[in-house]
């Protein structure tokens, strides 16, 4: 009694008890403020529909809410509608405990995305931080190593000239000998 199979069944069952059309059945979900197509009514209760497959929700809910009036398990009721009413009862507020859990699972999912990204854009600003650092200290050594090259280039220079002056100097001839 738990499946939709056996729900369709006790739907056609009532339906039939109760002498209700297609239009009636529409009235009273209307009533009720829930809304099917005729030809999805009809789908539902057609020759073999307990096993077809129905969104509970969408479908299957509206239509038992009209025919058994859910909320109210009266003294008239037999003992498979009164099963039946406290079953859908059951359904409905396990979806909705159900729902109400996807919600806050979902929130905190959020809330657990928010934290994951501000901790990833708190890394990426250390990162960042860093990178910049240490381009900024290659660049002072790419300064000071130009310094140092263009000083060794200097004394390089000063000291070719000086060699060259040395051999050419006269005096330093008296002391090759």
């Amino acid at each position: 009694m738990t499946n939709s199979k056996d729900l369709i069944v006790k739907l056609k069952e009532v339906r039939e008890e109760k002498g209700l059309s297609y239009s009636d059945i529409l009235d009273l979900m209307e009533k009720n403020g829930d809304f099917l197509s005729k030809s999805t009514i009809s789908r539902v209760f057609a020759d073999g529909s307990e096993e077809m497959s129905f969104r509970y929700e969408e479908t299957i809910r509206p239509i038992a809410n009209a025919l058994l009036d859910i909320e109210n398990i009266e003294d008239t009721d037999n003992m498979d509608v009164r099963a039946m009413k406290a079953l859908l009862k059951y359904k409905i507020q396990r979806i909705e405990d159900l729902e109400q859990q996807i919600e806050h699972l979902k929130m905190a999912l959020d809330k657990e995305k928010i934290s994951y990204h501000e901790k990833l854009d708190e890394k990426q600003d250390q990162f960042q931080r860093s990178l910049d650092f240490l381009k900024e200290q290659i660049s002072y050594k790419d300064q000071r190593m130009d310094l140092l090259l263009a000083a060794v280039r200097e004394k390089d220079h000063l000291h070719k000239e000086m060699l060259e002056k040395l051999l050419k100097c006269s005096k330093c001839d008296k002391y090759e000998d």
